[in-house]
């Protein structure tokens, strides 16, 4: 779903919005936080859910999170202020886990199942049953082909194979999307991340169609940091240019400003001091005490080779990524 603007990205915009207007504006944050559910769905008949107040609770979360606060328990009273203390401040490291699942608002989808639709007529040819590696299909002559699902191996030959696309493989959208296996099932098959495998890489959260996967941020707390009169400077990474089409260097610049930040700086100016570091590792160490390097640009990707591969951890290089490079560059040359 990534290029297109559905409701669950609306949605998150919405979040975003009403929290940085807060942040800006809002004096009684504790109470104004409570009326923004009402805000964000406003009126009295649902437009995506069941229900309009399961829409507003799952609000309610998307916007405790954008707040960099955690998901309340569902078995616990607890109003969607609660602990907002914690959050009216100007600096706040996110409290673990970054990547969350809003329990009711996830569909339970099936974690992997091969199924034949009403599409399937019944042909005499039916290569699905022959490609079976575990006979799984049965064909019932007149009728439709039926899987067993206690041999089928989701292996997926049957799919393609049909000459009417009649069998589809479902699996979560989630689980689809993770390189991790993170995801599974819980009890109750909703989704569930294992945080020991999970590297806060957000391909789940960009390709749930429910919205229930979401990240915490620290937008209000960036917020409160312009308020009180620190001076903040936004880090752009180049893909603003095709992220925002028509969007110049100079009116970013200017967008930026009227926001609050003192200047606005450019990725990739980090991005050519993070080569020029892991160019000096690599010469370093390759091929006297290594076989090869590998980059450390991406922390996600850093984390899941060191998970994956432990033996090769010691072969990622120790540079620092272009965000951080890019930073201290900043906080070196403009800092206090």
């Amino acid at each position: 779903m990534r290029g297109i603007y559905t409701s669950v990205t609306d949605i998150r915009r919405r979040v975003f919005t009403e929290v940085a207007r807060l942040s800006y504006e809002g004096q009684n944050y504790a109470q104004e936080v409570s009326r923004l559910p009402y805000k964000i769905i406003p009126g009295e008949v649902n437009s995506f859910r069941n229900s309009i107040f399961l829409e507003r609770a799952i609000v309610s979360e998307r916007i405790r999170l954008a707040m960099g606060l955690p998901l309340r328990p569902m078995d616990e009273q607890a109003p969607t202020n609660s602990g907002m203390e914690n959050s009216v401040i100007a600096q706040k490291y996110y409290d673990p886990p970054l990547v969350n699942i809003i329990k009711f608002a996830c569909n339970a989808c099936p974690e992997k199942k091969v199924e034949v639709t009403n599409l399937c007529r019944g042909c005499l040819a039916h290569p699905c049953v022959d490609v079976c590696p575990k006979e799984a299909l049965t064909f019932t002559p007149g009728g439709q082909t039926v899987i067993d699902q206690d041999k089928c191996i989701k292996c997926g030959k049957c799919v393609d194979v049909c000459p009417y696309h009649a069998i589809v493989k479902m699996e979560r959208p989630c689980a689809a999307a993770c390189g991790m296996n993170a995801i599974h099932s819980d009890d109750l098959g909703r989704a569930q991340i294992d945080q020991d495998k999970c590297v806060s890489c957000g391909m789940c959260l960009v390709n749930c169609p429910f919205g229930a996967i979401v990240d915490k941020g620290q937008i209000f707390q960036l917020i409160q940091s312009i308020r009180q009169g620190d001076r903040v400077y936004a880090i752009m990474a180049p893909a603003f240019v095709s992220q925002f089409p028509g969007l110049t260097v100079g009116k970013l610049k200017a967008a930026m400003r009227q926001l609050g930040f003192a200047d606005t700086f450019e990725v990739a100016v980090g991005a050519d001091l993070c080569t020029i570091e892991e160019a000096k590792d690599f010469m370093r160490e390759v091929p006297e005490h290594q076989p090869f390097m590998a980059t450390s640009c991406c922390p996600s990707w850093s984390v899941m080779a060191k998970k994956l591969f432990p033996e090769m951890a010691d072969y990622i290089s120790m540079a620092l990524t272009p965000m951080v490079l890019t930073a201290r560059l900043v906080k070196k040359h403009h800092g206090k």
